[in-house]
């Protein structure tokens, strides 16, 4: 292992999950949870240096800096996922910034302010039911519509970063309001009846006790939500996204390629370095692009629930 590994290993790994353990240790709760990494952690250094003690040759590393900074090439030793990085970081962006705010504030309406009796009661259930019908819809399904109405009607273009990504937001749409209408119901009545009974209008109420208390709850929806959003390829595949770009899109007219696309091309690789070596650094690079974008979304969301207690 070189000293370049090493420092790495130390910085990503062993000094926060020590950092962690430490404060564990003097708020006086358990590490056990903290046994596992630990004991993950161990095993390869140990098998690391087993390894380098023995004279046995480790296998060649595909995941590396050159990766995740290089395009696509015909040579194994060269190909690189920097494209499909950069254009799933476009299209989550675009995304959040459509889907998002839709969703929230749908799940405020149906929640707060729409009518549950009458004729206008009975339109608002309907909505419901169609909404949870569509959680359930398979994504290829979302591809066509978008392909449809975004890329044909829209005239958006097929492939582009801004296709992809309202395609992938009416995916996620149903599920991100499905869970903001739960995390919305659950803040108790008695808060919105104290804060009537001190004047507060409808508005204020919303604004200062019902959505502080339910953003936690609404944020698992949305780390739920952009989990299954970025490894999604069916709604790319219909939508015309390309399976391979040479360079990253600079605007949102651009074509654009996304993780699990560049995936699926080199899974169909004559090569077959570019279906064992590549292929599997490609799949490590998106499973740790979601989990960093999950932790980031967990760490926000753990904020708030310590600002709420």
């Amino acid at each position: 292992m070189t000293p370049g590994l090493v420092l790495v290993f130390v910085l990503c790994l062993l000094f926060p999950l020590g950092v962690l353990a430490w404060r564990r240790f003097q708020s006086g709760e358990s590490n056990l949870g903290l046994a596992a990494p630990f004991l993950i952690i161990g095993g390869t250094a140990i098998g690391v240096l087993v390894a380098n003690a023995t004279g046995f040759a480790g296998p060649e590393p595909w995941l590396d800096w050159q990766f995740v900074t290089s395009a696509h090439s015909r040579h194994p030793e060269e190909a690189g996922l920097y494209p499909a990085i950069i254009g799933s970081f476009f299209i989550m962006m675009v995304m959040a910034v459509f889907a998002f705010p839709v969703s929230i504030g749908a799940a405020i309406y149906l929640e707060e302010y729409a009518p549950s009796t009458g004729w206008r009661g009975r339109v608002v259930q309907l909505i419901q039911v169609n909404i949870a019908n569509l959680a359930g819809v398979p994504s290829v399904v979302y591809g066509l519509l978008g392909l449809a109405i975004i890329a044909r009607a829209l005239r958006l273009g097929t492939g582009a970063v801004t296709t992809a990504a309202f395609t992938l937001g009416l995916l996620i749409m149903p599920i991100t309001i499905i869970s903001a209408q739960e995390a919305i119901r659950a803040v108790p009545d008695e808060h919105r009846q104290a804060s009537y009974a001190m004047g507060a209008s409808d508005w204020h109420t919303l604004r200062r006790v019902v959505l502080p208390e339910a953003l936690p709850g609404i944020l698992t929806g949305t780390i739920l939500s952009l989990g299954r959003a970025i490894g999604e390829t069916a709604p790319l595949i219909m939508i015309g996204a390309a399976t391979t770009v040479y360079s990253p899109p600079t605007t949102l007219n651009d074509s654009v390629s996304a993780m699990p696309m560049q995936i699926f091309a080199w899974a169909g690789e004559f090569i077959a370095d570019f279906r064992t070596g590549v292929l599997s650094a490609g799949v490590l690079t998106l499973l740790l692009a979601m989990l960093s974008m999950n932790a980031v979304a967990i760490l926000i969301r753990n904020r708030y629930e310590q600002e709420q207690t």
